[in-house]
């Protein structure tokens, strides 16, 4: 990976606060990062929420589920449950080390094509002034009926 432009390589590189980032052997590109949830389809599926590797952030499918029951929050409202797994998206990137503002992406898959409105509701209040790519999905089935809405998102951390 080329580093930033101005930079002659990353071991060059300083953050703003002025402390230095270890790349020797670019070894910093190679290290993983997982952030875990209680979510009981994480263990049960072998996935974690969210991975971090060099700048980039992915985080997993994230729906409404209760981390305390395990069960589907808002089982009727697509717009509360978008709202829900769009909150926990923002503290899986924010617990890696990312900003609301690092999220370039967003998928969104939905079950009914009449929740489309409502999610897309939450979607433009949540993330505000961000604007992420963003593509949505109609007709989707989920592992539980009372999922109406589960959503990923991608995130580049400013270095």
């Amino acid at each position: 990976m080329a580093a930033p432009a101005g930079i002659s390589s990353w071991s060059d590189y300083r953050t703003t606060s002025g402390a230095s980032i270890s790349v020797e052997n670019n070894a910093w590109i190679d290290a993983v990062q997982r952030y875990r949830t209680s979510n009981p389809y994480e263990k049960a599926f072998g996935y974690c929420r969210a991975l971090r590797k060099g700048p980039f952030i992915f985080v997993s499918g994230t729906t409404a589920v209760d981390l305390i029951t395990g069960k589907v929050d808002h089982p009727s409202s697509a717009y509360h449950q978008a709202l829900k797994a769009l909150k926990e998206l923002v503290v899986a990137v924010e617990s890696l080390g990312g900003k609301k503002a690092d999220v370039v992406r967003v998928r969104m898959f939905v079950t009914h094509e009449n929740d489309a409105t409502e999610v897309a509701r939450a979607l433009k209040e949540e993330v505000k002034d961000v604007e992420p790519t963003a593509t949505m999905i109609l007709g989707a089935k989920f592992v539980s009926p009372d999922m109406r809405v589960e959503i990923e998102a991608d995130a580049v951390v400013s270095l």
